[in-house]
């Protein structure tokens, strides 16, 4: 049954008399908050759809105040009550239910109809204003079912309150300052959850700020009425104590005790954060500076390109490498027709660049020179520091003419991007002057700086130097990077400084970096290259103490110790043993034993090894092929020794000094003195020079004892 058909039925005796039941009977009560009477007053300024909806029906303490000269129509207020009513049927009539549950349909809506007129006939009492009588007075209901009615009441109307400002809510989540904020959040990187939950609270504060401005103009009209009543009362004549004359009457006034209105403010307003006064004028100028400052940087939008300067742009965004000669031409229509300032030229060049435009860096060279776009040092650094990510050294050098040339000195950012440029390319000396310029400025490198200089050091053979920035570092209270130990104990393992690379070791283990396989190889590597034997077994046991496997590389370097000490014995037992515990050697060990192998002149058994190495899948390394030919060339194979040395001459720029005459001198004991003075013109001519015992075997044809093995 529908309210509205219950509103229109008339209450029976067999209804009253069973509500007369519900009352004298222990109707449930549902614990909420309770409210007075006066909490139902003032509903027919209730709407749920209306911004001007406020919440008089829910407690006095929380009640809103609003301006009286806002009417609303009858249909509105009908509304309002009907959906009221609606709403408190629909959840009166389970309480009823839960109840009576032996109560048919037709007896539950008799009851319900009762309460609705009952409620509807306290609603209605004094016209809608406020009510002051108790309900638990009434002797048509119980304490109990007054109660019930009350919690449910409340209920409803925090509910119609809720939707009512949901709906105003919707309102001003789409105002266009919150949705200025929301742009603004997107652009600095806010997304998801965060950037919602920022909308809703910006939308929120926007709501409460409105409802506070309303608040203080229905304040102020009040007060401007009771003014104006007061005005018009002392036209009038008063007596001494203030009494109105009405009639030849006294009156009592009571209009002038009514306080309303905010209390004036006297003096200038103070306001302090922290003990600073932010009311001193001087705050104004820095505000002002502030504001000036952020549209430097946060510039405005870029300007909306349409029409002609819209084709204009796409003929230059898809111009291709063959359009050189249109894109001057271009450009100068399109600063004639879009006169761009800053924020156009960078959006331009973003476009540009999103797109690989062949002709970014050539747009952006072009815009340096324009007066619009407002150059400045950072342009020239940004445009440096692409150019030396690239390895375009001459672009990058000319791009540091062109901006010393327009008065603009480099500043500590375009020095760092020179000292990793020059040092990746491996030119020291303009690293150096680079890192200097840096220091000479005042600022103080960083760590990628350091790396950079100190891998500078290390390519071009002066470590020593890069030890002594390492140091410089430590002063500072930088670390070194691990990269920078682990470079410097690469560059004194192939050189066989044992003692620098075991100091480096250590230094590395001061820095809180444990001793790995690779730092255990390369001390015994460089061990292995220096010959000291002990050395390299020492390093040796402590990497298989440390719980690391021996592999390929050290297995290797063990081996190559045994060679120089020629302790062929010592070496085939370290294999075995190591192949007991599962260790299979790779190619770095077969080419240390072929080399061996070599020059003891074993061919069989060196051959047998490359075969090994063939098993693999893997090609034998080109200083085998060395190997090989002094080996084939002393034994006199003539067909073997041809074939290894035209390998060798097809890769004659890997060749190395030492290996050219290792070649050149078994050629010569072999007999082979033609294809020597061929392989000694080769060397010339890769600018090495060979030894004085070389030439003299090369002219008598004939090699020395100490060069025969």
């Amino acid at each position: 049954m529908s309210w509205r058909t219950l509103l229109s039925l008339h209450s029976s005796r067999n209804a009253i008399n069973k509500l007369k039941s519900i009352s004298n009977s222990p109707f449930p009560t549902i614990i909420f908050k309770r409210l007075p009477v006066s909490s139902f007053t003032g509903y027919r300024n209730l709407h749920s759809h209306s911004p001007e909806l406020g919440n008089s029906l829910i407690d006095p303490s929380l009640r809103t105040h609003f301006n009286n000269d806002v009417v609303h129509q009858n249909d509105d207020d009908d509304e309002t009550t009907n959906e009221f009513l609606s709403r408190f049927a629909w959840i009166m009539r389970k309480k009823v239910k839960e109840s009576y549950p032996d109560s048919d349909k037709s007896t539950v809506d008799a009851m319900l109809l009762v309460i609705v007129e009952r409620v509807a006939s306290e609603m209605d009492k004094d016209g809608g204003a406020t009510a002051s009588f108790s309900p638990f007075d009434s002797v048509d209901f119980s304490e109990d079912l007054w109660r019930t009615v009350w919690e449910v009441s409340n209920k409803v109307l925090v509910d119609m309150n809720k939707e009512r400002k949901k709906e105003k809510m919707k309102g001003f989540l789409q105002c266009d300052e919150v949705k200025e904020m929301c742009r603004f959040a997107g652009e600095v990187g806010i997304r998801g959850n965060l950037l919602r939950e920022l909308r809703f609270k910006w939308a929120r504060e926007k709501m409460e700020e409105h409802e506070f401005n309303e608040e203080l103009e229905k304040l102020r009209k009040e007060g401007q009425v009771i003014e104006e009543e007061v005005e018009n009362d002392t036209e009038t004549e008063t007596n001494v104590d203030g009494d109105v004359l009405v009639g030849g009457n006294v009156e009592e006034s009571k209009v002038g005790n009514k306080v309303v209105g905010l209390p004036k403010r006297k003096g200038k307003m103070r306001f302090k954060i922290y003990g600073l006064d932010l009311s001193d004028p001087k705050w104004e100028r820095v505000a002002d500076r502030i504001h000036e400052a952020g549209e430097v940087l946060w510039p405005k939008e870029a300007k909306p390109i349409t029409g002609k300067c819209k084709q204009v742009t796409e003929k230059i965004l898809s111009l291709k490498e063959d359009g050189d000669d249109n894109l001057l031409t271009l450009m100068a229509e399109w600063v004639e027709l879009l006169q761009p300032a800053r924020v156009d030229w960078i959006n331009l060049l973003d476009r540009l660049k999103n797109q690989n435009s062949p002709f970014y860096f050539k747009v952006a060279e072009m815009v340096l020179t324009e007066d619009s776009f407002q150059t400045n040092i950072s342009d020239y650094s940004r445009l440096i520091d692409m150019y030396a990510k690239e390895n375009r050294i001459d672009d990058t050098e000319r791009m540091l003419k062109k901006m010393n040339e327009n008065g603009i000195q480099q500043d500590a950012s375009i020095a760092s991007v020179l000292v990793h440029m020059y040092s990746k390319i491996g030119n020291l000396e303009r690293a150096e002057e680079a890192f200097k310029v840096l220091n000479d400025l005042g600022f103080q490198p960083d760590t990628k700086v350091y790396n950079s200089m100190i891998m500078a050091y290390i390519n071009a053979g002066e470590p020593t130097k890069g030890e002594t920035l390492m140091r410089q570092m430590d002063t500072r209270d930088i670390k070194p990077t691990k990269e920078i130990y682990m470079s410097l104990l690469r560059y004194y393992s192939q050189r066989g400084d044992f003692d620098r690379a075991s100091r480096t070791s250590t230094s590395l283990q001061f820095a809180g970096h444990q001793q790995t396989m690779e730092t255990c190889t390369l001390l015994i590597e460089a061990a292995a290259v220096s010959g000291d034997l002990d050395k390299v077994s020492s390093n040796f046991d402590h990497m298989v103490q440390l719980g690391h496997k021996p592999d390929d590389r050290c297995t290797a370097a063990m081996i190559r110790a045994y060679k120089k000490t020629n302790l062929l014995d010592k070496a085939l037992d370290l294999l075995l043993t190591l192949e007991k515990d599962g260790f299979e050697p790779g190619v770095a060990t077969y080419s240390v034993l072929i080399d061996w192998l070599a020059k003891m002149q074993l061919v069989d058994e060196a051959e047998q090894i490359l075969n090994k190495i063939a098993l693999l899948g893997e090609a034998p390394p080109f200083k085998v092929q060395v190997s090989l030919c002094d080996m084939y060339a002393r034994t006199k194979m003539e067909k073997k020794a041809l074939q290894t040395l035209g390998v060798l001459i097809a890769r004659k720029n890997e060749l190395k000094e030492h290996e050219f005459e290792r070649v050149i001198s078994g050629l010569i004991g072999g007999g082979f003195l033609r294809d020597a003075q061929r392989m000694h013109g080769i060397m010339e001519a890769q600018g090495f020079k060979a030894s004085g015992q070389l030439l003299s075997a090369l002219t008598s044809g004939h090699l020395p004892l100490s060069m025969r093995s």
